[in-house]
């Protein structure tokens, strides 16, 4: 592997960093994961990587691994990784990768969906890809307002499990008159989900930070859904509650 080893050029440098944009992003149909767990992650998956950009210690390591992947493989330093990814410290791998297709998928029998209403911020947005893969839901749909699922907070966020999962961004509403399955959506005022009884498959859906479902998608839910609340807090983190009506809808499946 050592002969096709390139050393870091100036022109790969700008287009990296460019990447760093939505806009580029999408004009390319690539984008940039960083750090030795996701990289691996994504050696490991269906996803087709492009460029590797790594430091000696890291391509020694993983040779055998990275030598199985088309991707074009480029030395460089700890100092560069840093310089041209997000993370203060990354000793070990950037890699460039195409992203997939934005592709509708069927609804998926005897399981959940989790649905995203306009959740924009790129944090939560990639903890909910962890949790959802935490509790096997594999299936995700998003509204066309949610974040980007290529942000490199998003990707950085999900801890890997970015590459375990499916997605695709679509009208939500279409969508799933389209399933016509159980809609639970997330409601201060919803039925208190420790005491729902058994249930079989439907969507999770999760509104925006700050005004929850929007008025249009309500209107297409079946059942309204709450966490009970024993504080004073006037609200839970979008992240957190997807967690907690995950495991609780995990704990009500039929089967």
């Amino acid at each position: 592997m050592a002969e096709s080893i390139r050393m870091l050029s100036k022109n790969t440098v700008k287009f990296i960093k460019s990447l760093h944009q939505k806009k580029f992003r999408n004009q390319e149909q690539k984008f940039f994961v960083e750090g030795e767990k996701s990289v691996l992650e994504v050696l490991n998956s269906d996803f087709s990587v492009e460029l590797i950009v790594a430091t000696d210690t890291f391509l020694e390591k993983y040779e055998n691994l990275i030598s199985q992947s088309a991707g074009q493989v480029i030395l460089a330093t700890q100092n560069q990784l840093e310089n041209l990814g997000q993370y203060q410290s990354n000793d070990s791998a950037l890699a460039v990768v195409h992203m997939k297709s934005n592709s509708p998928f069927d609804f998926p029998k005897g399981n959940f969906v989790v649905g995203l209403d306009d959740v924009r911020d790129p944090g939560n947005l990639g903890t909910i890809i962890r949790i959802a893969d935490w509790y096997g839901i594999k299936n995700l749909v998003f509204s066309p307002q949610t974040a980007d699922f290529y942000n490199p907070k998003v990707i950085q966020s999900s801890m890997g499990s970015f590459t375990r999962v499916n997605f695709f961004y679509a009208d939500l509403k279409d969508v799933f008159q389209k399933w016509d399955v159980p809609i639970y959506g997330a409601f201060l005022n919803g039925k208190n989900v420790h005491e729902m009884g058994r249930v079989a498959h439907g969507v999770i859906l999760m509104g925006n930070e700050s005004n929850g479902v929007s008025n249009e998608l309500e209107k297409v839910v079946t059942d309204k859904v709450t966490i009970p609340g024993f504080g004073e807090a006037e609200s839970l983190n979008v992240a957190i509650a997807t967690a907690i009506l995950c495991d609780n809808f995990k704990r009500l499946t039929v089967g």
